[in-house]
C-alpha cells in the first residue's frame, strides 16, 4: 500500500491544514464504504460496513469539533492582541 505524505505547514491561522486533510480523507472513506454498502447483499458484511461508516462519521464530527475549537481559540487570541494599543 502506498502512503501519501502530507507535510504540516506549521503556519495555520484559524484552522489546521492537517486536520482539514484528515477531514477530507475521512469523508472520502465514508463515501467509499457507502458505495460498497449499496452493492453488498451479505448481511454480516453489511453490518460490518455500517459499523465502519458510523465510526468514520464519528471521526468526522470529532475533527470538525477540533477545527471549530481552533477557530474560536484563534479568534480569542486575535481579540486579545487587537485590544492592545501598539501606537505609542
Amino acid at each position: 500500500m502506498t502512503q501519501i505524505k502530507v507535510d504540516c505547514q506549521h503556519a495555520c491561522r484559524n484552522t489546521c491544514a492537517m486536520l482539514n486533510e484528515a477531514l477530507r480523507k475521512e469523508a472520502s472513506m465514508v463515501r467509499f464504504y457507502e458505495g460498497i454498502l449499496a452493492e453488498c447483499t451479505f448481511p454480516e458484511v453489511r453490518t460490518f460496513l455500517t459499523d465502519l461508516v458510523e465510526e468514520k462519521r464519528k471521526s468526522i464530527l470529532s475533527i470538525i469539533q477540533k477545527l471549530n475549537e481552533l477557530h474560536v481559540h484563534s479568534q480569542s487570541i486575535d481579540g486579545i492582541i487587537s485590544s492592545f494599543n501598539f501606537n505609542v
